[in-house]
């Protein structure tokens, strides 16, 4: 590891273990790099870094680094370009500071906690008529994954007649809250955009098995069924940009295909 990968690792460790501004490890990487463009490490239009070299010269895991890039892809400092990297889209002045909202990984963690306290609360309180509302959403759920458009309706209305089940009108609002945030955060919808890109859908199959723990009115089975269901979510978000990159590859694959077949005769 050279001095400066040393060094980098050292501060985002520091980070992590809790530096006394209380920024995250994504955050610290995100400053770490706004500083390096403002020091003129990189030139506008030039290409950053791979993301498994910043995880290793930060000595920092995937989710953290990308959490960073998106949120300076966000304010306009980078450009995420399918199948090729991020590139500098601009230059921040020594006056300026980089901003952060709440992102689609933090967001996530946060329904983990309260979502999967809401489904056990719900396996007790629960309805016959809102299992039957929920079984119906599944099956909108599935029609909604087939149009080219992807929309998140069913979804969402999952979600919150979970929510509504509970019959705390905290739990209600905390969770309309959270879904709200996955449109308006810009960090959010940036990665959820992204996934939507890459043809990801909610999986039908996850929600079912929410479905049936609720169905048997037992809670810890419907904690560790949404639980799932949200790592799940994460997961997908972790590779969304891998998938797209994976498709942009086909794409270009074909084309080549294409243009061979179209110049080669038969003998």
């Amino acid at each position: 590891m050279t001095a400066r990968a040393k060094g980098s690792a050292e501060k985002a460790g520091a980070a992590e273990d809790g530096a006394p501004n209380g920024e995250r490890l994504y955050q610290r990487l995100a400053r770490h790099i706004f500083d390096d463009l403002v020091a003129g490490r990189y030139a506008i239009g030039s290409r950053l870094p791979a993301e498994r070299e910043l995880c290793a010269e930060y000595g920092a895991s995937r989710p953290a680094v990308r959490e960073a890039l998106i949120a300076l892809e966000v304010q306009g400092y980078i450009d995420t370009r399918v199948g090729s990297g991020a590139y500098v889209r601009r230059l921040p002045g020594r006056e300026d500071h980089p901003g952060f909202a709440i992102t689609a990984f933090e967001l996530t963690e946060t329904r983990v906690a309260f979502e999967g306290e809401a489904a056990a609360l719900a396996a007790k309180q629960i309805t016959d008529d809102e299992i039957a509302q929920l079984e119906s959403l599944l099956e909108e759920m599935a029609v909604e994954n087939l149009r080219p458009k992807v929309t998140e309706d069913a979804d969402r209305e999952f979600h919150m007649t979970i929510a509504r089940a509970t019959r705390n009108a905290g739990i209600v609002l905390m969770i309309d809250e959270l879904w709200r945030l996955r449109s308006t955060s810009p960090a959010c919808a940036l990665l959820h955009d992204k996934a939507r890109n890459a043809k990801i859908r909610p999986v039908v199959a996850e929600h079912r098995r929410i479905v049936e723990a609720l169905k048997a009115r037992d809670p810890q089975a419907a904690r560790a069924a949404m639980r799932a269901h949200l790592a799940a979510v994460m997961d997908h978000l972790l590779f969304t940009t891998e998938e797209m990159a994976l498709e942009a590859a086909r794409r270009a694959a074909a084309g080549v295909r294409a243009r061979f077949s179209a110049t080669t005769t038969p003998d």
